[in-house]
């Protein structure tokens, strides 16, 4: 049997805004494109957030994510504030401007860390102790400094401090995570973050679909401008992640953005926005890249493997990105086999380029009312495929 959860949080004095809204519906499924408002432009979602955790999207320029079509790039205040400090970023004028990049940008929080980083902390209710992996040095995080803190980086849309756990968790586990997680969310929502950033909610409760419901009907209490989904996809198997995802989804607000974090393969993420998923981040693309594997619509190509050497074919001649524009297979495959530095950085910027034109496709599909039908299409197809 589940545990209880507690009773929902109290809400904040005053009703927090609402800057998202959804402007089409696919007549199939829970698909929809949205608009969230932020001081850096407007999100059209679904969306896909490259990932610059150190404040840099590795190997790829602000420019070029620019051109690609990425709206909204996401960097972890944790590590930020370890190195190179949110003092030295404020001073210098903000996230923005130290890693130069004009579009909007959402932290998160340091709660994955609690996780992936579980020797090096300690964790009770007033917040979590960490030992820095750099030097050995204290940092001690209240869910009041990690909001304060990513208002000092100046980014648009904040998380609060929650404690993610691992999917092998007992039922007493993930019960006190959600007691933990459920306190901080209601602490973090007293911090004034301003007018124009947006602080979400985020989700926990383990691979319990009961507990899931519940801790969203408890942070909706609170109203949060956007709610995250968190503790997916950290090693459970994939037709569970679906089956939680979907819960979840189904039990948040309809009116506010919906982000499922740290997800996916682009098969999956076509699926989690037939759930009503509008926000997505992941480092597949960027660490894939990096070791030679590329994502086409045919597949994922593994690009080291000796029967591209002499393939002058493009990674994927349905793409317009400059890498399949201008490289074949077998300079790429030279590239990667020859350690150059140069090929990590095409294949990276062919993987990002290629999610954010999953993402545009998804939102023509949703606008035409046909999503449904084309995404499990491709999903199906994406998955049949070996790697070529």
């Amino acid at each position: 049997m589940a545990p209880a959860v507690e009773e929902p949080a109290r809400a904040p004095a005053a009703p927090r805004p609402t800057p998202f809204a959804v402007v089409q519906r696919d007549p199939g499924s829970a698909a929809r494109c949205g608009r969230l408002q932020t001081a850096h432009g407007v999100i059209d979602t679904p969306a896909f957030m490259p990932v610059a955790t150190q404040g840099t999207v590795k190997g790829v320029l602000p420019a070029q994510l620019a051109e690609m079509g990425a709206q909204m790039v996401l960097a972890n205040a944790y590590h930020l504030s370890l190195r190179p400090g949110i003092d030295v970023v404020e001073a210098v004028g903000g996230l923005h401007r130290f890693m130069g990049w004009n579009g909007a940008l959402l932290t998160d929080s340091g709660g994955y860390q609690i996780m992936s980083l579980a020797p090096l902390r300690t964790i009770r209710d007033e917040g979590v102790t960490f030992r820095s992996h750099l030097d050995g040095s204290r940092i001690f995080l209240t869910p009041e400094v990690v909001v304060e803190g990513q208002v000092r980086l100046g980014v648009d849309v904040l998380m609060p401090l929650d404690e993610c756990v691992p999917h092998s968790s007992d039922a007493a586990a993930v019960a006190v995570a959600l007691r933990r997680t459920s306190a901080w969310a209601e602490r973090s929502a007293r911090v004034a973050v301003g007018a124009d950033r947006h602080l979400f909610g985020i989700v926990q409760g383990g691979l319990d679909s009961t507990l899931r419901r519940a801790h969203a009907e408890q942070l909706a209490a609170i109203e949060f401008p956007g709610y995250a989904v968190g503790g997916l996809s950290v090693g459970e198997e994939r037709e569970v992640t679906w089956e939680v995802a979907a819960t979840t989804a189904a039990a948040l607000p309809p009116e506010r953005s919906r982000y499922l974090m740290g997800v996916g393969l682009p098969q999956d993420l076509l699926r989690f926005i037939a759930m009503g998923y509008d926000l997505f981040d992941c480092v597949l693309p960027t660490r894939n890249g990096r070791n030679g594997t590329c994502f086409t619509w045919q597949g994922r190509v593994n690009i080291r493997l000796a029967r591209h050497a002499r393939d002058a074919e493009p990674l994927d001649a349905d793409c317009p990105c400059p890498v399949c524009r201008q490289f074949s297979r077998a300079y790429l495959r030279h590239l990667a086999s020859s350690g150059e530095m140069l090929g990590a950085q095409l294949a990276t910027l062919h993987n990002l380029h290629f999610y954010q034109d999953l993402m545009r496709q998804a939102r023509a599909q949703i606008a035409a009312g046909r999503y449904a039908a084309w995404a499990a299409e491709r999903a199906d197809a994406m998955d049949a495929r070996a790697r070529v």
